[in-house]
């Protein structure tokens, strides 16, 4: 029996040895099991040479809001960014200023386009305004989970159809509201609860993007597993101000959380030196997928 005992004792020594490899392990390979295909997404992350590509593995992770008025504005602001980006958000504003040729002007500068223009309408008209916003060569976009299950999964047919679909993201709760905001359209819920809700819904209707903020990051990275794409905005570095955002997080606090993209706006776009202020950003994002 003590032989038996002590057989045991170095077992047990052993397989807890082997969970701590097993977890520092995971720990490392985490976010590049976040992130999905990387290569189809954006080609020149498969060709990093090995000591840069922890850098653009961070790189690829920053999404560049393009929050300005017109199309000129968006390539000025894109080259000020001097290279240091390879995603960009184009949102209502620059669309409805600049139209659909605005993706394809930053698409053949070598960007990854992130289109935000937050479908929420009937199911067939949100199935065929997907089917349009997929043929501009989008690689994300965005429909509102408060459409209810109907519109999501009529946007996820839609897309299912395509032979090169981009990645669908529902937006939960925005990173504008609080409690007191949702309050005021009729929902009672704390915004954590209620971005549950939306997730659940929205997994059931076969979609595994979501948008986001960086307080239920955590919690829907657990409930989406690694497939899912967590987009996450409300993004402000340390001593940033906060605008009228109120869910947010510094770019490694909502990385460590399980984030698969970040997205910034004002503390770039409005920084006297965009492409030092985006940089810094990769360097807090890439120092903390190294931790």
């Amino acid at each position: 029996m003590e032989v038996c005992q002590f057989d045991v004792a170095l077992n047990r020594r052993a397989l807890s040895a082997k969970f701590i490899r097993l977890k520092t392990h995971m720990r490392t390979m985490r976010y590049d099991s976040i992130m999905p295909i990387p290569e189809r997404l954006n080609p020149i992350f498969a060709n990093s040479e090995p000591a840069n590509l922890r850098l653009e593995q961070a790189r690829q992770r920053l999404i560049i809001a393009l929050d300005v008025p017109d199309a000129a504005s968006a390539v000025a602001l894109v080259d000020r960014l001097e290279g240091t980006c390879r995603w960009c958000k184009v949102g209502l504003e620059l669309f409805v200023a600049a139209g659909p040729a605005i993706v394809e002007k930053l698409s053949k500068r070598g960007l990854s386009i992130f289109l935000d223009l937050k479908f929420h309408d009937i199911p067939n008209t949100v199935a065929g305004a997907v089917r349009s916003a997929s043929a501009l060569g989008a690689k994300m976009l965005t429909l509102h989970a408060a459409g209810g299950p109907a519109m999501l999964a009529s946007a996820h047919d839609a897309v299912s159809q395509l032979s090169d679909p981009p990645q669908l993201l529902a937006v939960t709760v925005l990173t504008s509201m609080d409690k007191a905001q949702l309050g005021a359209v009729g929902v009672k819920r704390e915004p954590g609860p209620q971005v549950k809700l939306l997730a659940e819904m929205g997994m059931a209707a076969g979609l595994r993007g979501f948008v986001c903020s960086p307080e239920e990051v955590a919690e829907l990275r657990s409930l989406s597993g690694q497939e899912g794409v967590l987009v996450v905005p409300g993004i402000r570095p340390a001593g940033a101000a906060v605008g009228d955002q109120k869910r947010i997080a510094t770019p490694a606090s909502a990385i460590r959380d399980g984030a698969s993209y970040l997205v910034v706006g004002r503390p770039i776009s409005q920084a006297s030196n965009a492409a030092a202020a985006a940089d810094a950003i990769v360097h807090e994002i890439a120092e903390e997928l190294s931790a």
